[in-house]
């Protein structure tokens, strides 16, 4: 093989390997996004199944504006996902255009040496050309370089001929995705047009509702008042039976009684606790299935941006007769009972305690060991609105923690 065709194997294996490399990165960014895209159209269709119950049971306004600010935030989404997925495609389309030229300015080359090597074999295609050729060597040295000669000039032109096949099935092939690869982008197109008509829809309506709202505002600060008051009082029982089960359990260690900010762990709580750490952002949902309609932390009012307001557990909205599910394996430490509210457990890991709140009926009782995914107790269907929502605590001893960061996706 000559120097120069060495160079030039080398250069085409070497374009090769950085385009299957490219091309693998784009298909997995590809599969990524359209894997983000079905996770939030499912999202939106759980928000309309889950948050907008039927006309006879619509409930409040303020359910209303808060389910369509949900639905909105995840329509957004969905639309900017929607134009990456557009984006990369007309990477891919432009791409291949590229390569369709190069590949027929290659074709053409190949073709034009083809023939040529063609015709100079035409032309010494004798058996006895070749023979003389061998037989007019000076010494068998010589013989044997112009043998190796002819052998190469052989194999070179039957690679000539499978690079023209194999070039033109990659023509064909290209062209073939890049039709495809179009149909796709207007595809995603019409979807993305679909979404953002949706998306108008939804404004108008919640725009309506606001205007209703702001008519109003004595009974939206009343609705307000309350959700507050029942969030304060939640919160105040979870965290008086969470210091009430440390000194409980601190005493039984032999501990101060005074000791209540902090468990006192034996050496088998250690290792569930540990268990329960090491496994931080992939413990399960505390359902089976549902979306996520409030999280934690502070957030803006859904009609009064201005105004502030904080969650110190997070909302889970599913189906009429779910059931609550214990995210890992621990201690029924407590029952909650609100008053004028519902029912809840409390689950202890260690020194991590998981709360789950607003029960109708109770399966398990204070004492019981509990394994991930045993069912605690059915979740609250409230009869006015439709909704059916759990509410979800985690703490680290009596320190508050986020349960977005610990669940799975959630």
């Amino acid at each position: 093989m000559t120097c120069k065709r060495f160079h030039r194997v080398c250069f085409v294996l070497l374009a090769a390997f950085l385009s299957i490399v490219t091309a693998y990165g784009q298909t997995d960014e590809q599969k990524s996004l359209e894997a983000k895209r079905a996770r939030l159209q499912k999202e939106i269709n759980d928000i309309n199944r889950l948050l907008f119950a039927e006309k006879k049971q619509r409930g409040t306004v303020l359910d209303q504006i808060e389910a369509l600010d949900k639905k909105l935030t995840v329509r957004q989404e969905l639309i900017k996902v929607t134009n990456q997925q557009s984006n990369l495609l007309s990477r891919k389309i432009n791409a291949n255009v590229r390569n369709i030229s190069k590949l027929k300015n290659e074709l053409v080359t190949l073709k034009e040496e083809y023939a040529a090597i063609i015709r100079q074999s035409y032309q010494n295609r004798s058996q006895q050309s070749r023979l003389m050729f061998l037989l007019s060597s000076e010494n068998f040295f010589q013989a044997f370089k112009r043998l190796q000669y002819m052998k190469q000039y052989t194999d070179y032109r039957r690679e000539q001929g499978e690079q023209i096949v194999a070039k033109t099935d990659e023509l064909t092939q290209l062209n073939k995705d890049l039709i495809d690869q179009r149909k796709e982008k207007e595809q995603l197109i019409a979807e993305n047009k679909k979404a953002r008509a949706q998306m108008m829809r939804e404004m108008k309506s919640q725009k309506e509702l606001l205007v209703s709202i702001r008519k109003n505002e004595s009974n939206y600060a009343a609705a307000m008042d309350e959700k507050k008051r029942e969030a304060r009082k939640i919160d105040q029982q979870i965290e008086k039976l969470i210091r009430s089960a440390i000194t409980a359990s601190n005493k039984r260690a032999g501990t101060k009684s005074s000791a209540v900010n902090k468990f006192v762990l034996t050496p088998e709580a250690t290792i569930v606790a540990n268990n329960f750490s090491a496994n931080k952002g992939r413990l399960i949902w505390p359902v089976d299935k549902g979306i996520k309609s409030q999280g934690f932390g502070v957030y803006k009012d859904a009609v009064y941006p201005g105004i502030k307001h904080e969650s110190n557990g997070v909302i889970i909205a599913t189906d009429e007769g779910a059931k609550a599910r214990a995210i890992f394996k621990g201690e029924v430490i407590a029952i909650l009972s609100v008053p004028g509210g519902n029912k809840g457990v409390q689950v202890k890991h260690g020194n991590y305690i998981s709360t789950y709140y607003n029960l109708s009926e109770l399966y398990v009782k204070k004492g019981d060991m509990v394994e991930a995914k045993t069912e605690l107790g059915e979740i609250y269907t409230n009869r006015s609105n439709g909704q059916t929502r759990l509410k979800f605590y985690l703490y680290e001893d009596t320190n508050k923690l986020n349960p977005e960061e610990w669940v799975y996706q959630l």
